[in-house]
């Protein structure tokens, strides 16, 4: 097949130009921005190709009038088809630009930094659909949310209830949310507990309330608990922990899911552990959905040095991080989620030079 290239503003008009020349019989090969080297000819560059002519065949006058027979059979008949298939793959080519369907500009070369960016993401356990946005250009900010707020907006007070599987922190970093907000700012807080599981658990939970000056209460019942947040809706900050429910327990909380999922007042954080995998937190996520939880709060950043699950999983369940621990130390270990911080843990601090350098235009 003899190829040839045409060059145009438009693929339409190269394509145009293509098939007066070359004929119907024209076969499109290939359409594509035209390269740096070549874009001064036209912005597209289209390639055709055409069959070769079977030469006419010439009879000996002793030869049989059936040797003019191909030899391979079925050949025209796929010559034919091929022909078929491809125009119309130059129909529809030409709908599509008619209908104003433009071709995408071929995506620069990456430059060197882009090329060490890339693998660094990836070894950070993003996702690498966001790595691959990043590297392209998107600002690292702009693939997820934070919300570091306790309450919803419009609530007459703020009632936070911490969900999530069993061993990931949920009641100390309960705990230091209510120490962290409720102390320093003299805003009357109160603990409720349906967690009456674990043993011990609410006694450990009255002590920890009792030498914060925070008051606590034990609740044994999806009802009972409904009857507390009525009671306690004089106070700023409501405080609910709930029990640790496994995949194999997720029935025993359906009532109380329900319970919470009808106030909509509640402000619904999902408790996960930051060095869990990126599967395990999907899977937690979908399994709490019934509490239909509002953001996502980290745990144990302590115990892993790969983030990008964090941000990932986020990014992909439309859920902002609200707030993140790193330790035991009630209320020190506690941070409100950033942009900024969860940037510097995955892609590592800025350089010193350029740290210097903004400390310094900011004293200007």
């Amino acid at each position: 097949m003899k190829l040839k290239s045409y060059f145009s503003g438009s693929v339409e008009a190269a394509t145009e130009l293509a098939r007066t020349e070359l004929g119907e019989d024209a076969l499109l090969v290939n359409a594509r921005p035209a390269t740096l080297e070549t874009k001064h000819l036209g912005a597209y560059e289209v390639v055709f190709g055409v069959p070769p002519r079977e030469p006419a065949s010439v009879a000996s006058p002793s030869a049989p009038a059936a040797s003019t027979t191909p030899a391979v059979s079925g050949a025209p008949d796929r010559l034919t088809q091929d022909i078929t298939d491809l125009k119309r793959e130059i129909e529809r080519l030409m709908q599509c630009l008619r209908g104003g369907r433009a071709f995408a500009p071929a995506p620069p070369e990456p430059s060197a930094d882009e090329l060490e960016l890339y693998p660094r993401l990836l070894a950070a356990e993003l996702d690498p659909m966001l790595a691959q946005a990043v590297v392209q250009g998107t600002p690292f900010e702009e693939l997820f949310e934070v919300d570091a707020t306790l309450g919803l907006p419009g609530a007459a007070h703020g009632v936070i209830a911490l969900v999530g599987p069993p061993g990931v922190g949920k009641t100390t970093a309960l705990v230091k949310l209510a120490a962290h907000f409720g102390l320093p700012s003299r805003r009357p807080a109160h603990i409720l507990s349906v967690d009456v599981f674990r043993v011990a658990a609410a006694e450990q939970l009255r002590s920890l309330a009792s030498i914060l000056g925070i008051g606590c209460d034990v609740v044994e019942t999806p009802a009972a608990l409904a009857q507390a947040l009525e009671e306690q809706r004089h106070k700023d900050l409501v405080f609910i922990d709930t029990p640790g429910l496994a995949a194999n327990e997720m029935e025993d909380g359906a009532e109380l899911a329900e319970m919470l999922a009808s106030h909509p007042e509640v402000d619904c954080h999902l408790v996960l552990s930051a060095a869990m995998k990126s599967a395990d937190i999907a899977r937690v996520i979908e399994r709490f959905e019934v509490f239909r939880p509002k953001k996502l709060l980290f745990t144990r950043l302590d115990e892993t040095d790969r983030y990008g699950a964090l941000v990932s999983e986020a990014a992909r369940r439309s859920l902002p991080i609200s707030f993140l621990t790193n330790g035991q130390q009630i209320p020190e270990d506690i941070e409100p989620a950033s942009k900024a911080r969860l940037k510097e843990l995955i892609l590592g601090a800025e350089p010193v030079v350029e740290l210097a350098r903004g400390s310094a235009g900011g004293a200007a």
